[in-house]
This record gives C-alpha cells, sequence and structure tokens, in this order.
C-alpha cells in the first residue's frame, strides 16, 4: 500500500539526509511493514501536496502506541530507502 502523507520542516529534510530514519504518526491509516510512504514536503497549512518535493521510504518497522510512553492510537514507524520484501 502506498500512503501521500505531508512532512514539515525541518523534518523532511533530516529524512532526506538520513539523519531521521523514523516517523511518529497518528495509527488512522494501517500502516504495515513494507508499504511505502510518499512523503510531501510542506508546511502546516499546506493542503495539497501535488508538485510538491517529495522522496519515498518504506516502513521497516512498526511499534504500536500504548507501550513505552507512546500514545495509544499513534506509532513510530521505522523508515527504509529500500523496498521492504
Amino acid at each position: 500500500m502506498i500512503h501521500k502523507l505531508k512532512t514539515i520542516q525541518p523534518y523532511f529534510d533530516d529524512i532526506v539526509s538520513g539523519k531521521k530514519t523514523f516517523e511518529v504518526r497518528k495509527d488512522d491509516r494501517n500502516f504495515k511493514v513494507g508499504d511505502r510512504l510518499d512523503l510531501f514536503e510542506g508546511d502546516a497549512s499546506l493542503e495539497y501536496l501535488h508538485g510538491r518535493n517529495h522522496i519515498h521510504r518504506y516502513i521497516s518497522y512498526k511499534l504500536n502506541g500504548g507501550n513505552f510512553g507512546i500514545e495509544e492510537g499513534y506509532c513510530v514507524l521505522g523508515l527504509s530507502i529500500d523496498e521492504i520484501k
């Protein structure tokens, strides 16, 4: 599955550079290991993503909320440049 998501600065550049290898997201899209994230550079007011800078990352790990200080209904997603098979 492909998920199109907005990522605000400076976090977008940190993912591009490889410094940030995870995303914390509301777990409302049925994220699964192996899914592709299309991350679009944006700001808090941006609603239209078409034509924006974007990158692809794959979910390599999912840590569900409700444990380890992560709020229920949220998740931490490990990101990989390479497709997970």
